[in-house]
C-alpha cells in the first residue's frame, strides 16, 4: 500500500521559516520524482516544487524561487520543503506527491496545513 505523510506544518509569522517533510512508503522511492504542492481556500492546486528520482534535478515555481528548496534523502525514504521568507499568500494546505519518470503524479498524501500571519 502506497503511502506519502506529509509533516511540519503549522503557523509561523511572515518572514518566518517551516520545513515540511514528506515520509513515502509502499513504493521504490528511488524510481520516483516527488513533487510539493499547495492548495489555498478557493483556489486551484497550484506546483510548488519538484525533484527528480536521484535528486540531482529540481524545479520551483517562480512565486517560491528563492524562497523554498526541495531535498530527499533516498536511504530515508523522504523529502523535505525547507520553506524561508514565508508570506501570507503561502498559506495554504501544502501535498506531497510521487510520480514514476515521465508519468503524473498519482500518488498523493493527505496535506499538511500552513499559515502565514501577515
Amino acid at each position: 500500500q502506497v503511502q506519502l505523510v506529509e509533516s511540519g506544518g503549522g503557523w509561523v509569522q511572515a518572514g518566518g521559516s517551516l520545513r515540511l517533510s514528506c515520509t513515502v512508503s509502499g513504493l521504490t522511492f528511488g524510481s520516483y520524482g516527488v513533487g510539493w504542492f499547495r492548495q489555498a481556500p478557493g483556489k486551484e492546486r497550484e506546483f510548488v516544487a519538484g525533484i527528480s528520482s536521484s535528486g540531482g534535478s529540481t524545479h520551483y515555481a517562480d512565486s517560491v524561487k528563492g524562497r523554498f528548496t526541495i531535498s530527499r534523502d533516498n536511504a530515508k525514504n523522504t523529502v523535505g520543503l525547507q520553506m524561508n521568507s514565508l508570506k501570507a499568500e503561502d498559506t495554504a494546505a501544502y501535498y506531497c506527491a510521487a510520480a514514476l519518470t515521465g508519468r503524473g503524479y498519482n500518488n498523493w498524501g493527505q496535506g499538511t496545513q500552513v499559515t502565514v500571519s501577515s
